[in-house]
């Protein structure tokens, strides 16, 4: 469910805020240093290096590099005041009911585990900020669970929680992510929240739809 928040919020603000930083600090050190991870031939003038970021963004391709750049960005921006995280009105209060009923939540997310810690730190709240971080056990990205579109990732992450497929209860609102999670045998629902991608017929009859955490038991 934080996907659409990357998409639509975090992305672009990491393109963004790179395209100022190479006009106006190209030759500084800092950041020769900040695109040292990049390959060679991606950075040889601010142009290329843009180019190459917009479209490794635009085909949403994880390569490590980016990952690691985004998360530098995103920190800057969340400590600077310019990133706030937005959550439906009814995720804080569920989540927090969720843990204090002893549930144990975790998430899973295509954006780096790093990038989810600053995402859940600082969270709206009214005209400040809160960090949602205690509420959560375990946080899992691409690269420490694996692919969320394979069955695989679902069963390392029940086992690493501790917890049989059946036990778990995966929140998505990708059909994709939510066939995967129900090979691995994870009790799945969608959520069909406003700006999600229309959910085809047949997948609301092969799958529970909530349309806010609340319409859970």
């Amino acid at each position: 469910m934080t996907f659409n928040l990357f998409c639509l919020i975090l992305y672009p603000y990491a393109v963004d805020r790179l395209a100022k930083l190479s006009r106006d600090s190209w030759h500084d050190p800092d950041f020769q240093d900040l695109i040292a991870g990049f390959p060679e031939e991606t950075r040889p003038n601010a142009e290329t290096l843009l180019a190459h970021v917009q479209d490794l963004t635009r085909r949403d391709i994880k390569a490590v590099y980016l990952k690691q750049l985004q998360g530098k960005l995103w920190k800057t921006g969340y400590e600077e005041g310019d990133l706030i995280t937005p959550l439906f009105d009814d995720v804080v209060p569920t989540l927090e009911a969720w843990k204090n009923a002893g549930k144990t939540l975790a998430i899973f997310s295509s954006g780096s585990v790093q990038a989810q810690l600053q995402f859940f730190s600082f969270v709206r709240d009214g005209a400040t900020t809160r960090n949602l971080k205690p509420l959560f056990a375990a946080h899992f990205d691409p690269t420490t669970a694996g692919s969320k579109l394979e069955k695989g990732s679902y069963e390392k992450i029940c086992s690493e929680m501790g917890q049989k497929g059946a036990q778990a209860t995966f929140l998505t609102d990708n059909i994709k992510e939510a066939e995967a999670a129900k090979d691995a045998g994870v009790y799945t629902i969608l959520v069909d929240r406003p700006g999600n991608a229309p959910l085809a017929e047949q997948d609301r009859e092969r799958f529970p739809v909530i349309q806010q955490l609340t319409d859970l038991p």
